[in-house]
This record gives structure tokens, sequence and C-alpha cells, in this order.
């Protein structure tokens, strides 16, 4: 029998419980008194008490043939008592046979349990893929939404066609004029590479005639003062005569 001992607490100090015996003093205290059919501290025990009548009747009988009745006394006295005995004993078996089966639903409910874990875990499993799925769709919808809003900002097709039909003669009258203008500046390259050789030429031409200017001029005065030195030279010659 568990015996337990006074609880003692104190302030600051969680409640606790001291015992008598030792769990596995306990157990065999327990193994010890359900072999022995004892449920309780006092008195005989009963397998004790069935000892005694079976030995009362087996040395009654040892004793002789006059002692009829007080074998048969003992006798009915020891079957009495081994019905005592066995009643408890029935009683047990009974327990422990619906012990047994309330194992063994037990067990069948735990393994139930345990399988309906397993699918539960499972299930979670599969749930927890559809909600990653299901994000990733919402993420696609949510990415289709904002460019077809985007797209719905957009001016028609038709429109835009047009717009790019307007740029590409913009275009085209561009790049036409861009050739005439290319054209053009070939030409004044041309014009003034011509302007530069004449204006080259006419240099040449007036530093030529510079210096034939100033060549006659030279002559021209050097002549003069030839005629007077000859003047001057009859002069005296006319002198000396």
């Amino acid at each position: 029998m568990l015996i337990k001992g006074r609880k003692v607490t104190s302030r600051g100090e969680e409640l606790t419980a001291h015992y008598a015996f030792s769990p596995l003093e306990d157990d065999t205290i327990i193994k010890h008194r359900l072999l022995t059919r004892t449920t309780t501290t006092r008195g005989e025990p009963p397998l004790k008490k069935l000892q005694k009548k079976f030995i009362s009747f087996a040395l009654e009988v040892d004793k002789g043939l006059d002692n009829y009745n007080d074998c048969e006394r003992l006798y009915k006295a020891f079957l009495q008592e081994m019905n005592t005995f066995e009643l408890p004993l029935l009683k047990s078996k009974a327990v422990i046979d619906a012990n047994l089966r309330e194992k063994e639903n037990f067990n069948e409910l735990q393994e139930e349990i345990q399988r309906q874990i397993l699918q539960t875990q499972a299930d979670i499993e599969d749930l927890k893929k559809q909600l990653e799925e299901s994000k990733l769709e919402r993420q696609h919808k949510e990415e289709c939404e904002a460019i077809r809003r985007l797209v719905a900002m957009q001016p028609p097709r038709s429109e835009t066609q047009k717009i790019i039909s307007e740029l590409e003669k913009e275009i085209a009258l561009l790049e036409a004029e861009n050739t005439a203008g290319s054209r053009t500046l070939e030409l004044r390259k041309k014009q003034f590479a011509l302007l530069l050789h004449v204006v080259d030429e006419l240099q040449n031409t007036i530093e030529e005639e510079q210096k034939f200017l100033a060549e006659e001029l030279r002559t021209a005065m050097e002549e003069p003062k030839i005629d007077m030195e000859d003047i001057g030279g009859g002069s005296e010659a006319m002198a000396v005569d």
C-alpha cells in the first residue's frame, strides 16, 4: 500500500510530497500482495489461511478412520476457504481480461491515432504545397493585372500605328533633307576649293605683276640718269674744244 508522507510547504517553495517507499519498493510490495491476495495490512493473508485449512485437513486425515466427521468438517471448511480464495481470483481474472481487452483497444486506438497523425501530417504537407502554389498563382495574377493596367493606360493600337506612320514620314523627310544638305555641303566644299584656287592664282598673278611693274619702274628711273650722264659728258667735250 502506498503511504504518503506529510506534505511540507513554505513560502517561496513548491508543494512537494514525501513517500515512505521508493517506486521500485512499491512495485515489489504490490506484486507480493497480488500473489498472496493480501488486500490489507491487517489480519492474516488469505493464502496463509487457506494453507492452514489444508494442513489441518491433511493432518486430520492422517490420524485414522475413526475421525470421519472431523475430516468432513475440515474438508468443508477447506472447500469454503478455497471458494472464498477463488472468488477474488476470478474477479482478478475478469479484471485482467478486461484490462487486456482495454489494452488491445488502447493499442488499436493508439495505432489509429498514429495513423491519423501521419495522415494529418501528410495533409498538412499537401496543404503547404497547395498554399505555396496558391501564393505563386496569386503573384502571377497580380503581375498580369499590373501589366493589364499598364496596357490599358496606353493609347489604342490604331492611334499608336498612326503615330508610328507620322514618325516614319518625318524620319524620311529628315533623311531627304539630310541628303540634300550633304549634297549642298559637298557642292559648297567644291566651290570653296575652287575659290581658294582662284584666289591663289590671282595672288600669284598680282605678285608677278607687282614684280614686273617694279622692274619697269627701276628701268625707267635708270634711263634718265644715263641720259643726264651722256649730256654732261658732251658739255665737257665741247668746253675742251
